[in-house]
């Protein structure tokens, strides 16, 4: 089941915009420090370098996402997460918008 509400957490009011508004995002920090950040990707086909690992949780609309070094595009449903290592990419396949919660490391 997809997230769909963060309690107790602050929000970065400002936003983060990428690949000329084609993605949105807003970071959050936890009571313990931990920080993540929510977001949407509209309908585009995008390339996204890690720094640190990645876990990108689909919370509403889909997408297909393929890692640096394979061939095989793989779907993304809410409820749905998947794995990117750090240092690394991904290139994501959006139709609709894809909104998520990106957890670091």
């Amino acid at each position: 089941m997809p997230t769909t509400q963060i309690p107790g957490v602050t929000v970065n009011t400002q936003a983060n915009v990428y690949f000329d508004g084609k993605c949105v995002s807003h970071g959050l920090t936890y009571p313990d420090g931990t920080k993540k950040s929510v977001g949407v990707v509209l309908p585009a086909t995008l390339t996204f370098g890690t720094g640190a690992p990645e876990i990108m949780e689909c919370v509403a609309g889909g997408c297909e996402y393929k890692l640096a070094g394979t061939d095989t595009w793989v779907p993304v449903v809410p409820g749905d997460a998947f794995k990117v290592p750090g240092n690394s990419s991904f290139d994501i396949r959006v139709a609709e918008a894809f909104h998520y919660i990106c957890h670091y490391g």
